[in-house]
């Protein structure tokens, strides 16, 4: 038996020839084959017997590595040809966006999870070492699993009580963009941030990306002032975030022009599904949970639908210069705090009422008869934030929650984020000059024109 340094000490790591024996790493003999890029899905579901686990991949060799956006990728060694990983769940004190701070739960330190990242053919084993409060289990969620490491706590597996170390082995037989999350009191712990991504690389390509994104989709209910959020919730979240964070904290996706861009995006929320929509590009629809669409089948599109407990992975080639938005298409998930539970002000004349509530409290404001766009500053609870608070190149962005920026660049170092795109001159909207209307024959003044039938 093989012993590697840990931060706690020596500790085995690997299993004798007998173990592997035991645990089927050698029982494809009468059994499936590895699963490779031309199988049939029928045969990807045969559980039979575990197939034969081939080398571990190379990352920049065998596949592109992902990019995780605010996020990590869960560390890994080999250990007589087994990828070996080390999960932890636990409480984290996670930060949405500077200032807004909560006690979630999540895995080695982060909300949500490091994401799994294997290929195709290969055996990995995952321990996962409970320091939770109350007892857990890992559950990957569309991986194909013997039924004993398919993780639902009372059905396939005794739970894992705090402080108790189990391990998950197998041969990874599909190649697909996949989650993980807990199977016990999963209202609990998922809302609390145990959740996270899988990914497993092809293991011979028919094409890779130049840059491979994956976003994770999350929804919590986090009351003003709360340093907990509420795990009870099941429609008023005011919080909905990529990869943990709200906007305009989330980082942006960056790519330089023509390159091949993919994005995983994988949705554990409660309740909600998201129609994530891109400016400015076009993409297909490549791949869902289930696996890779045929080339003949994928599909355009400028907004995906992730339905909750689903991953969808686009492709687009990046080849227009700029900072494009990317966010959830239901406008009540691009606001943060505060948007909930508020009368409609919209065309209320408050200036009488504001002037005599002023008496009383100087700082009061009304909000909303305008619309919810104006630049309004006013103080708000502690750990809070307001439904938009970011500033752009331009002035006020009215986006916060669930939204991010493809940035595109013809030139680029890295991944660090290149600040706000410059347009060449003329190619931006600006204020009309009087010349132009007088030119083009508009009176801003004047009646609409009547529309045409």
């Amino acid at each position: 038996m093989k012993r590697e340094p840990t931060e706690n000490g020596d500790r085995a790591v690997g299993l004798s020839r007998r173990e592997l024996l035991a645990t089927g790493t050698a029982a494809a003999a009468g059994g499936a084959a590895l699963l490779g890029a031309s199988r049939d899905a029928s045969a990807a579901n045969t559980h039979a017997a575990e197939p034969k686990a081939l080398p571990p991949g190379q990352p920049g060799h065998d596949y592109t590595p992902v990019v995780v956006p605010n996020g990590v990728k869960l560390p890994w060694r080999i250990v007589d040809g087994v990828k070996v990983f080390h999960l932890v769940p636990g409480e984290v004190d996670h930060e949405f966006l500077p200032g807004v701070r909560a006690r979630c739960w999540g895995y080695n330190g982060h909300v949500h999870g490091p994401v799994i990242e294997a290929v195709e053919g290969e055996r990995v084993r995952i321990y996962v070492t409970n320091r939770l409060p109350e007892a857990t289990t890992v559950h990957c969620h569309g991986v194909l699993v013997p039924n004993g490491m398919d993780g639902v706590g009372g059905v396939t597996q005794k739970l894992i009580a705090p402080g108790e170390t189990f391990k998950y082995e197998l041969t990874l037989r599909q190649a697909g963009t996949l989650m993980y999350h807990p199977h016990h009191d999963e209202m609990t712990q998922m809302a609390l941030g145990m959740t996270g991504m899988f990914v497993i690389h092809p293991r011979r390509p028919a094409a890779r990306p130049d840059r491979d994104f994956v976003l994770l989709l999350h929804e919590w209910k986090v009351d003003p002032g709360a340093s907990r959020p509420d795990p009870m919730e099941m429609t008023e979240f005011n919080l909905l975030t990529l990869n943990g964070k709200v906007f305009p904290a989330t980082e942006p996706l960056v790519a330089r022009t023509g390159e091949r861009v993919r994005i995983r995006i994988g949705n554990l929320s409660a309740m909600d599904h998201h129609p994530i929509h891109l400016h400015g590009h076009r993409f297909k629809v490549t791949e869902t949970d289930g696996g890779a669409i045929p080339l003949s089948a994928q599909w355009p599109e400028t907004t995906v639908l992730v339905p909750t407990g689903s991953t969808r992975t686009i492709e687009l080639q990046a080849n227009v210069p700029g900072d494009w938005a990317m966010h959830c298409h239901m406008t009540h998930h691009i606001m943060n705090q505060m948007g909930h539970g508020l009368p409609n002000m919209v065309g209320v004349d408050t200036s009488k009422l504001d002037e005599r509530v002023r008496r009383v409290l100087p700082q009061y404001m009304s909000m909303g008869q305008n619309g919810m766009g104006e630049d309004m500053e006013m103080p708000i609870p502690k750990n809070s934030v307001a439904m938009r608070n970011a500033h752009g190149k331009h002035g006020v962005v009215t986006m916060g929650g669930m939204s991010t920026i493809l940035k595109v660049r013809d030139q680029l170092s890295g991944y660090g984020d290149p600040g706000w795109y410059e347009a060449p001159a003329g190619t931006t909207a600006t204020n009309a000059t009087a010349a132009e209307l007088k030119r083009d024959g508009i009176d801003p003044d004047a009646p609409a024109p009547p529309s045409k039938t």
